[in-house]
């Protein structure tokens, strides 16, 4: 994984134009790997996400048993091993810098019959488990956590689980998910209820590969007793890797760019509600459906940006993409107030304190919250940017700097490669000035 510190010196491009395709959806290309390793017989992800979160998804069940075959660079073959015939792994099973992957993992590796522990890189170690351990407890599972809650994560196998109802307090598809998966071993009912509606790819992916799940916003159940059947699955582009150029189109004049087969699933595109709001000129295309997934065109175009107060019912719907959306309001005119989006604290980095922080060091004025923050909008100065190794704080600052009066330096970018490898690439046959 990468931990070295790098870093970029960004500054404004060229009005941004063309198509761009992004990564494949890294929630999805996690949960593909998962549930067709589980299945009974063989499947074939296409647009399976080539970045070291994903990567080290595949690892993990390469390391307990798994055939997967990688024929060319973004398909994986997986010889699915059915319910039970995973094995125990002869070391740590490390998830890098993947939060998602350890908490689902905390779940599904309840359920087996070895033991396992689970650890991560310097960023994840500091993340905190207790939210999901506490309500696996509840089914019957044994896992231990380091000082604080904080992985590692020791797994006892061999625990009979009994499905719950959980209520959950605060809204999360990554609890959410892990007591699924930790339902598919379970006896009985294993119901999830949510404050607000979270994503529901788990969900999706489960009834792809054949398990009865009940599911609607703010809600899913599953009972225990069934088989995943193996099925083909087309990863869809990453709407989170999309919001970067959705922002830096929306605030570089003269810009117009095409995002092809964006995935669409309406528990992630909150963002794209609020930048329309703000005053965005996106436009949507539909192009059918990738891996149960709906997808679609993008086509995005400069315009001015006002300051909102973002809908908390939206907030769930874009927990990702809020280091973008700051940025966003920072370039708006007037003042943007987030609320409701307490979960930012624990995510890479605490992403309010770190944006923030950033902001204010190019000049714009934010007052923090426990929950969210309030953007004054303003002029971008230059400066320099400690990321905290956070990939998506150091890409929205990449955006920033489009817009600003001076370089921008961004330190520790080097997590970047977790989730969207070959962005600056990218970035740049698109009009970026970044180095």
């Amino acid at each position: 994984m990468s931990t070295s510190p790098v870093s970029w010196t960004a500054e404004p491009g060229t009005a941004l134009r063309g198509t761009l395709a992004v990564p494949g959806d890294k929630s999805v290309s996690h949960r593909a790997i998962m549930l067709a390793s589980l299945a009974d017989g063989v499947s074939r992800i296409d647009g399976f996400l080539e970045g070291e979160d994903a990567r080290a998804t595949d690892a993990i069940f390469r390391a307990m048993g798994v055939r997967i075959e990688t024929p060319a660079h973004g398909v994986r073959i997986v010889h699915g091993v059915g319910l039970d015939g995973l094995r125990a792994p002869v070391a740590t099973l490390d998830c890098g810098n993947a939060g998602t992957a350890m908490r689902l993992l905390a779940g599904l590796l309840a359920g087996q019959a070895f033991d396992t522990t689970l650890v991560g890189d310097a960023s994840l170690s500091k993340r905190p488990m207790l939210r999901v351990t506490t309500p696996l407890a509840r089914m019957g599972a044994r896992i231990d956590t380091g000082p604080g809650g904080l992985p590692p994560l020791h797994i006892r196998g061999g625990t009979p689980l009994a499905g719950v109802e959980h209520r959950a307090e605060v809204a999360s598809a990554q609890v959410k998910s892990a007591l699924l998966l930790a339902g598919l071993y379970a006896r009985g009912t294993t119901r999830v209820l949510e404050p607000q509606p979270t994503r529901d790819y788990t969900e999706r992916m489960l009834a792809a590969f054949g398990w009865p799940v009940d599911f609607a916003p703010g809600h899913a159940t599953l009972t225990g007793g069934h088989r995943l059947r193996a099925t083909d699955v087309q990863v869809p582009a990453d709407f989170s890797s999309a919001a970067f150029f959705l922002v830096a189109a929306t605030v570089v004049p003269g810009s117009e760019l095409r995002l092809a087969r964006v995935g669409m699933n309406p528990r992630r595109t909150g963002l794209l509600h609020v930048l329309r709001l703000m005053g965005a000129d996106i436009t949507v295309e539909p192009a059918g459906e990738q891996g149960g997934e709906p997808v679609a065109d993008l086509v995005v175009r400069h315009a001015p940006l006002r300051g909102i107060e973002v809908p908390v019912a939206h907030v769930a719907d874009m927990i990702d993409e809020f280091p973008a959306l700051f940025v966003a309001a920072a370039c708006a005119h007037g003042v943007t107030t987030v609320r409701g989006a307490a979960e930012l604290r624990v995510k890479e980095s605490d992403r309010i304190a770190t944006v923030g922080t950033g902001l204010r060091a190019m000049g714009i004025r934010v007052d923090e919250a426990p929950d969210g923050a309030a953007i004054h909008g303003g002029r971008l100065q230059g400066g320099r940017i400690d990321s905290h190794a956070d990939h998506r704080v150091a890409m929205a600052f990449a955006v920033a700097a489009q817009c600003a009066r001076g370089a921008v330096t961004i330190d520790d970018v080097a997590n970047v490669a977790t989730s969207f490898p070959g962005f600056v690439e990218l970035a740049r046959t698109a009009g970026f000035g970044l180095a």
